[in-house]
Parts: C-alpha cells; sequence; structure tokens
C-alpha cells in the first residue's frame, strides 16, 4: 500500500511540473509590443513543423491566414481563416473566431476545438491554451495545445506549440509567420 501511495504521490508531482512554466507576463518589457488585431490583418503566410515527442519530424505544412478584425459591440473581434496545405498532400482548414476580453486576454473559438482557446499577451508574446480534436487514425483525440507566440519585427512571428495529452507530451509544433 506505501508503495501504491508514493507511486500516485510521484506523478501528481511530475503532473504539477507539466503546469508549470513561464508566466506570460515576464514578456512585458519585450518590443516590438504584439497587437493581434494589428498583426493578424491580412494575408499571413506559415510554414512549420510537426515533430513527435522523439523530435522526428513527422510533417511539414504551408498555411495561408486571411485574417479580418471588426468591433461588434465596441468589442474587437477577429476572423482568422486558416488553409493548411501538408506535405503527405492533404489540406485542411481552420477558421478562428477571436474576441479581445481586454488589453491583454482573448478568447477563441473554432469548429475543431473543444470549448473555449483562452489567450495571454505581455510585450511582444501570446500565450495561447486550447484542446484541440484531432482526428488519428480514424478516431478523434482531445488534445491539449500550449501555443506560445513571439512578435520579432512588424512581418515575422515565431510560435511554438506544446502537444499534451493525460498529461504526457505527445510532440511539437513550431511555426514561422510573415505577413504579405
Amino acid at each position: 500500500m506505501k508503495t501504491l501511495w508514493l507511486t500516485c504521490f510521484a506523478c501528481g508531482i511530475l503532473g504539477l511540473g507539466g503546469c508549470a512554466g513561464t508566466p506570460v507576463e515576464r514578456y512585458r518589457a519585450e518590443q516590438p509590443v504584439l497587437d493581434l488585431a494589428r498583426y493578424f490583418n491580412g494575408t499571413i503566410d506559415g510554414w512549420g513543423i510537426f515533430q513527435d515527442r522523439s523530435g522526428e519530424v513527422i510533417k511539414r505544412f504551408h498555411v495561408v491566414i486571411d485574417a479580418t478584425w471588426e468591433k461588434r459591440d465596441g468589442v474587437d473581434v477577429g476572423t482568422l481563416d486558416e488553409n493548411f496545405s501538408w506535405s503527405d498532400g492533404t489540406t485542411s482548414r481552420r477558421v478562428w473566431t477571436i474576441t479581445r476580453v481586454d488589453a491583454s486576454r482573448y478568447v477563441g473559438r473554432a469548429d475543431d476545438v473543444v470549448g473555449e482557446a483562452q489567450g495571454e499577451a505581455a510585450g511582444n508574446s501570446l500565450r495561447w491554451r486550447y484542446v484541440l480534436a484531432l482526428p488519428v487514425d480514424g478516431r478523434v483525440w482531445n488534445v491539449d495545445f500550449d501555443d506560445w507566440m513571439f512578435l520579432i519585427d512588424d512581418k515575422v512571428m515565431l510560435n511554438r506549440s506544446a502537444m499534451r495529452k493525460f498529461g504526457f507530451h505527445l510532440g511539437d509544433v513550431t511555426l514561422s509567420f510573415t505577413r504579405r
């Protein structure tokens, strides 16, 4: 019984370690300041890779994002229409609706996102967390995404996403965005 308790305790501690990390507030003084409505406005190209947990590149992709923002009842609301072309010849599409909650917080929805995505911005960065319903081998897996975006300059932004299921690291997505 004591061994079972120690095992459960150790797993709990390891699970909590996965939740810890750098707070977005750490980047408050970094420049240039990321304004989602300004950066994601117009056409943006992105190039990325998906790596499994061992680091092997499984897929490469290009995404074209057509982005617009408007005021709805005095609130900034953005639409990001993402069209993906994957290295295996397949294509996919995701349309985000993003709402600015206040000066540093955003929420977002898309058809393949479970519930609501939560975003927090500070300085040149945005942390974006959500659960994606990901089709894999004929089944759908709800996978936790923890995205970090860093604005480099007016045209370039880098994005790194960690993917987890039940607290276990599945892989990473790395992406470079360029505004046209």
